[in-house]
């Protein structure tokens, strides 16, 4: 079999995985999100999508200049093969493709994976050196492997929606967390597995579900609930277990988040913004629980200072007492935040027909530039992958007159 070259796009960068290929079966948010932290780092991403629109994220709006705003943020710098790989052909350029490839990611319906000869033990059997990630729902074994799992329905399940909303209702977390904290185990999984490679020759499968992703990071409520009795109640933007923490709104309507984490913190609060040094002695608010237990009584005394007080000159005085504060900005306020301006956050990203501004990868690594490629259209590097791969330009028409590519 013809070796698969490299793309002239990542050789040559100097990134810490370059030399590192990966094959992706992946679709939405977590698997996508995994692999393009791994292509931020110099590694080659080949996401096999399906023939006649691929990736269904790609289709969820139209909002970047026509593309999915999902679909932007986490598939730039990969390349895209249209592939039907259960068809005898497509199956058989697959296997090419892990032939040559350090990695494989899937997170596709519970069981497909399976049924397909493409879960850890069939392919580490022919693909000895392959790191092979499994990402699903709630894992692949247990009486709900085989559910279907979104990241509301887990959000749902791990009890995170009843710890967020206000008290008297519920609500969601505005992000896509569950898949996003899966994505990055899955991504930190496989650079674990990628070292033991590298220096115990043992080659560990790695698995992340996003039940027990988003399990881990409910890690706090949990041990509160479990050792304390009951759990945190929904207190909307306020923090369920530390108080004053949370908005309060100032004389010009401008809504101000506090954050009192210890007793000298308290302390200069009292001192030098609420100007009643006394308070922090107040039998009601000497402890950081008792103030959790007389929140309303004390979130009045704050509230009643801001009441005084612009916005401006709120932070100004909260900053003088060294008190943590932030504004409640909306999402148009981040984008023009001056920690991103001010510290060339932004690049300039091609997308299909014309370019869009992307932010930096959050790891900073001394003297290494992240890659920052394009995102591709559907199956636009097919036909330079087939031919890497020794396809003839006439297999290649075929292929594509038979709706394998």
């Amino acid at each position: 079999m013809a070796s698969l070259a490299r793309s002239s796009e990542s050789s040559g960068s100097g990134l810490p995985l370059e030399g590192i290929t990966v094959v992706s079966l992946e679709q939405a948010v977590a698997a996508p999100f995994a692999t393009r932290q791994l292509a931020d780092l110099g590694a080659r991403v080949i996401k096999v999508e399906r023939p006649g629109g691929g990736d269904f994220a790609r289709r969820y709006d139209e909002s970047v200049r026509g593309q999915a705003s999902y679909f932007v943020w986490l598939n730039r710098s990969k390349e895209s093969v249209s592939l039907d790989i259960k068809s005898e052909a497509g199956r058989k350029i697959l296997d090419d493709l892990l032939d040559g490839a350090d990695v494989f990611v899937q997170n596709l319906a519970p069981g497909a994976a399976a049924r397909l000869g493409l879960d850890a033990d069939s392919l580490r059997r022919v693909h000895t050196s392959l790191v092979v990630c499994d990402i699903s729902g709630y894992g692949s074994s247990g009486s709900w492997a085989g559910r279907k799992a979104y990241d509301l329905l887990i959000q749902c399940e791990t009890g995170l929606v009843s710890l967020t909303g206000s008290e008297s209702e519920p609500a969601k977390v505005g992000i896509s967390i569950a898949d996003i904290a899966a994505g990055m185990y899955a991504y930190s999984g496989i650079l674990s597995a990628l070292y033991t490679r590298a220096t115990m020759g043992r080659v560990p499968a790695v698995e992340v579900c996003l039940f027990d992703a988003l399990a881990e990071w409910m890690g706090q409520p949990a041990y509160y609930t479990r050792y304390g009795g009951k759990q945190p109640q929904r207190v909307g933007a306020q923090h369920a277990t530390i108080a004053p923490y949370g908005p309060f709104t100032a004389a010009d309507g401008r809504t101000v988040l506090l954050s009192v984490q210890n007793e000298r913190e308290w302390s200069s609060l009292c001192r030098h913004f609420l100007g009643d040094a006394s308070l922090a002695e107040d039998p009601r608010f000497a402890t950081g629980s008792l103030r959790v237990a007389h929140r309303e009584e004390l979130n009045s005394v704050v509230a009643g200072r801001f009441a005084q007080l612009d916005g401006e000159r709120a932070m100004e005085l909260l900053d003088e007492a060294a008190i943590a504060n932030a504004g409640l900005n909306t999402v148009e306020q981040f984008l023009d935040h001056p920690v991103l301006s001010e510290r060339d956050r932004w690049r300039t990203v091609g997308i299909p027909g014309g370019t869009v501004e992307a932010l930096l990868p959050p790891a900073t690594l001394t003297g290494v530039a992240p890659r920052m490629g394009p995102v591709p259209a559907a199956g636009q590097h097919t036909a330079s992958i087939l031919a890497a791969l020794g396809r003839s330009e006439s297999d290649i028409d075929k292929l594509r007159a038979d709706g394998v590519i």
